[in-house]
């Protein structure tokens, strides 16, 4: 079954990967009313073995939050707070969210400072053990491993910084001025072209790749996805706000290196300045927001608020980890002579 998610000349289809998406996409875009949207989200987290990993459950809560971004634009807009819709949400977020707390090791709180908060977020990304795929596209990748990088980083990157905005509004002082001179970057500092999502979309027609939001969703396994609602999960909800926090403070200290050697990588196979121009710009602008995010955001929100600090660790933990899960995933399937994308045999 395949269910079409835009209805313009740049038309997504996306195959469901069981009953809850397939429900899901029908309601979102169609306006079928005919399944129990919330039995059949507790039905799948029942039955599940591992939520991070479970292709219906990742794929149908990338899609419930992909009505909240707006970004796919054939999901209908007046269904986002439906009654079911919400239910079946909280269902699969709770279920993931407990997952997570399961399994994320979080490291022993630091006092509610911002040096302190500081030092423990840097020390907690230094000791990160996690695959680096940089590393790998920068010496080993073949070129067709390098677009496969491109095309499941591009799940996140074509809406780079949105997850973290969530939490502009329910910030206050220090730390809502560390987070929006942050985002201020991401979005271009009031340049569109140099708008980061714009500037990986560049990269993508670069490469030959499809730019349009959405079009490799059917290539990116569950781990993919879940990276993505991870950070969405503690974006949309208040009561995560410093999970997200924390989210952001450890995605931007891992970033600055990584990108550099994406760079390397990327110009060694033969691919266009143009495309490495995406990962140039962040070598340098994560730099600077490592410091930002550690110290006067999640240092700050810490010490104004010293009831979230367990959050903002179990944030920083859940992105190194859920992250390297999915790095993992791609330097498995290229070990073994395989692709890294969904339903592909060979790279």
């Amino acid at each position: 079954m395949t269910v079409s998610t835009l209805d313009t000349d740049t038309a997504v289809a996306f195959s469901p990967r069981g009953p809850l998406s397939a429900a899901v996409l029908s309601c979102l875009v169609h306006g079928d009313d005919s399944v129990d949207l919330p039995e059949l989200a507790a039905t799948a987290v029942s039955e599940t073995t591992d939520i991070v990993r479970d292709d219906d459950i990742q794929l149908a809560l990338f899609v419930l939050y992909a009505s909240s971004y707006g970004s796919l634009p054939a999901l209908d807009a007046s269904r986002e707070w439906d009654a079911g819709v919400v239910t079946a949400r909280r269902l699969l977020e709770d279920a993931f969210e407990a997952a997570l707390r399961e399994t994320v090791p979080v490291p022993e709180l630091p006092e509610p400072t911002v040096d302190a908060v500081g030092r423990a977020l840097f020390a907690l990304a230094a000791a990160d053990a996690g695959p680096s795929v940089a590393r790998y596209i920068a010496k080993k990748a073949t070129r067709e491993q390098a677009e496969e990088s491109l095309i499941l980083r591009s799940i996140y990157t074509l809406r780079e910084a949105d997850p973290h905005s969530w939490a502009i509004p329910r910030l206050t002082g220090r730390a809502k001025a560390a987070l929006v001179e942050i985002q201020s970057d991401e979005y271009g500092g009031g340049r569109p072209q140099r708008v980061h999502a714009e500037l990986y979309a560049r990269a993508m027609r670069a490469a030959d790749l499809d730019d349009t939001y959405g079009a490799y969703v059917d290539d990116a396994p569950a781990i993919t996805l879940a990276s993505h609602n991870l950070m969405t999960l503690f974006g949309l909800n208040r009561r995560l706000v410093g999970a997200i926090v924390g989210h952001l403070a450890a995605y931007e200290m891992t970033s600055s290196i990584p990108c550099r050697f994406y760079a390397d990588g990327l110009r060694r196979l033969g691919f266009t300045d143009e495309v490495a121009a995406y990962f140039d710009e962040h070598v340098e602008a994560d730099a600077v927001h490592e410091q930002i995010a550690a110290r006067d955001l999640a240092g700050s929100l810490a010490e104004d608020r010293p009831e979230v600090l367990g959050d903002i660790v179990f944030g920083a933990a859940a992105c190194l980890t859920v992250d390297g899960w999915a790095g993992q995933h791609m330097l498995d399937a290229w070990a073994a002579g395989a692709s890294a994308l969904r339903g592909r045999e060979s790279s």
